[in-house]
């Protein structure tokens, strides 16, 4: 079974999902049915018994273009967890960058970022080169940093809090800093944090960081140990954008890619290219009307 949900523009849908299904058929994977979610609004849904996801994925974007997805092998249903980074994805910064600019660093601690969201180094290697190009920044500065700089990206609050409302369990698991992650937690609603902890000794940052590394294993070790705590059958959803959130995007049953660097988003099963976080509620079928509003 395959299931795939999409937030279509109206015009001219029904010529456009009529093609999407004689494409289908046409490669072996017919539709059992199409249309638009009960839920109301703009979510079409295809139900296949069977077929490619990356086959179906790229066939419903030559249709609809890039477009709000998620397919899954099940019914898809609201999960039980909600496992998200946060840089770039819950908010719209890179934290380590902005406050690089405080350094006057921003442009080379942006190059190493840059290179290890599209996996094309190390991340124990960069986070380690980027912090030590911090050391002696006054401590101060994270906190101006916060408040002048960082910011939750469109939806995030309503999501964390419908979620929520629907008994769904959040935490925010980042390669980034503590420093950030848990006023930025506190803010959106999460209920627990895992990042990274900067060093401090005399109210300035030391170069390096204080207990472990906080990296792609860590965030699906997170996901696992939360995951068991709910017990068999608990649906998780992963939301990330760069190369060091695809372990646990991949584990999730739910894997969104939030305008992701080209590796994650094809990791994924699905993908946000819309700025809005609350279109993942609607891909989930919650209407508006149920959402919590941030």
């Amino acid at each position: 079974m395959l299931i795939a949900r999409l937030i279509a523009d109206q015009d001219g849908i029904e010529t456009r999902m009529d093609a999407a299904i004689e494409a289908l058929a046409g490669v072996g994977m017919p539709v059992a049915m199409a249309g638009l979610l009960e839920s109301g609004g703009d979510v079409l849904q295809f139900s296949l018994p069977e077929g490619d996801r990356a086959v179906l994925t790229e066939t419903l974007v030559a249709y609809f273009g890039q477009c709000d997805l998620l397919i899954a092998d099940h019914q898809i249903e609201i999960p039980r967890l909600f496992v998200s980074d946060m840089d770039s994805t819950m908010i719209g910064q890179e934290c380590i960058d902005e406050l690089a600019d405080f350094a006057g660093i921003k442009d080379r601690v942006a190059a190493i970022t840059e290179r290890a969201m599209l996996g094309e180094l190390d991340f124990r290697s960069a986070l380690l080169e980027r912090v030590g190009l911090l050391e002696g920044l006054e401590e101060g500065a994270i906190d101006r940093c916060l408040e002048e700089r960082i910011f939750p990206v469109a939806g995030a609050k309503t999501l964390v809090a419908t979620l929520r409302a629907k008994g769904c369990r959040t935490v925010l698991v980042t390669g980034g800093f503590h420093h950030f992650a848990d006023p930025v937690a506190a803010e959106l609603g999460f209920e627990r944090v895992v990042g990274n902890r900067l060093a401090v000794a005399n109210g300035k940052l030391t170069g390096a960081l204080a207990g472990p590394i906080s990296d792609a294993s860590t965030k699906l070790a997170t996901l696992a140990e939360e995951r068991e705590i709910l017990g068999e059958g608990a649906r998780v959803l992963a939301t990330g954008d760069g190369a060091n959130d695809i372990p646990m995007i991949q584990a999730a049953d739910y894997g969104i890619a939030y305008r992701a660097k080209p590796k994650a988003r094809d990791a994924a099963n699905g993908r946000i290219v819309s700025e809005d976080l609350t279109a993942i509620l609607k891909l989930f079928g919650i209407p508006p009307r149920e959402w919590v509003l941030g």
